[in-house]
């Protein structure tokens, strides 16, 4: 058997793994696509997959670097999540940056529009809380450590943040959620009115 004869198998096996780790992806963006609409469940799903993490950490007695580090990054994500994308505190172009919050009360409306939509911080809340999962599963993250000194930081770091953050909603005058927000009613529809001409 010649060399020739054996390098066409190697690139049709090639071929084939690369047409199966496609399809696999393919078929993940699809799982994800579907997902989109359905956010309650896919909030569900991640309440389910870090109350396993939780029992899973507090049943192994460990892991309390890893723990702290998750909730580091949550809380990362989760101010990423409340602050606008394009922050008038730090753009005084305001013009050519688009669109932008309202400073004053005769000042057009102008959506919120966040950092960090709400489909990608659900996505990466849940693929960092797996991360931690798996980083479970070896001694080597099991780093010892007096873990009430890091729950008394993680709640002065949350508490500090979370202050900061509010006071530049009230400042600003934004609010990031939609529930208790005005809701204006448009024009009625004119079906079964006869048109102007």
């Amino acid at each position: 058997m010649s060399a020739e004869e054996a390098e066409p198998k190697s690139e049709t096996q090639t071929s084939g793994c690369w047409q199966s780790i496609k399809s696999c992806n393919m078929m993940y963006q699809h799982l994800l696509d579907r997902s989109t609409p359905h956010v309650a469940v896919r909030w569900a799903v991640w309440l389910l997959v870090t109350a396993l993490y939780f029992i899973r950490s507090f049943m192994l007695q460990g892991w309390h670097i890893v723990t702290y580090a998750l909730g580091i990054y949550l809380l990362n994500l989760f101010i990423a999540f409340l602050t606008p994308k394009i922050d008038p505190a730090q753009s005084f172009d305001y013009d050519d940056d688009g669109p932008t919050l309202p400073l004053h009360a005769n000042e057009e409306f102008r959506p919120f529009i966040r950092r960090l939509p709400e489909f990608k911080f659900w996505y990466s809340a849940l693929r960092a809380v797996l991360v931690a999962m798996v980083c479970t599963c070896f001694d080597a993250f099991n780093i010892p450590v007096f873990w009430p000194i890091l729950v008394m930081y993680f709640f002065i770091l949350f508490t500090l943040t979370m202050k900061k953050q509010i006071l530049h909603m009230i400042k600003y005058r934004y609010l990031p959620f939609t529930h208790g927000k005005t809701r204006y009613a448009g024009k009625p529809d004119a079906i079964g009115k006869p048109d102007d001409l």
